[in-house]
């Protein structure tokens, strides 16, 4: 689990993020960003019911995108919002790692 001052929770702060923030994609993760006036970086995790229909899928793959998230930690930008959108099945856990590596090197988080 993400430290409580790193996760992104409230519905309106996701909203300005997805509203004003910058998109960038690859494979099949979509990630929006903002920077936010914080000295920390806040990272939120969206999987939709068109990928998954059983809640313990949808929160499985939130738990692995957070556990891989949470190592690069120290590595991403400060002041920061973020919100990684599953938009569909990833093939394998492998792909995960490569793809949120991309993302983050993409949007310059990194």
């Amino acid at each position: 689990m993400l430290p409580r001052m790193n996760r992104l929770r409230r519905d309106k702060d996701i909203e300005r993020v997805f509203k004003y923030g910058r998109g960038y994609g690859e494979g099949f993760l979509f990630l929006k960003a903002l920077e936010n006036n914080l000295k920390v970086s806040r990272i939120a995790f969206v999987v939709g019911k068109r990928i998954a229909k059983q809640a313990v899928l949808r929160n499985t793959m939130k738990r692995r995108l957070r556990a891989i998230i949470r190592s690069r930690l120290p590595e991403i930008k400060i002041s920061v919002d973020a919100v990684f959108v599953v938009s569909r099945r990833p093939i394998r856990s492998d792909d995960i790692k490569k793809t949120i590596n991309k993302l983050l090197t993409k949007a310059k988080l990194i």
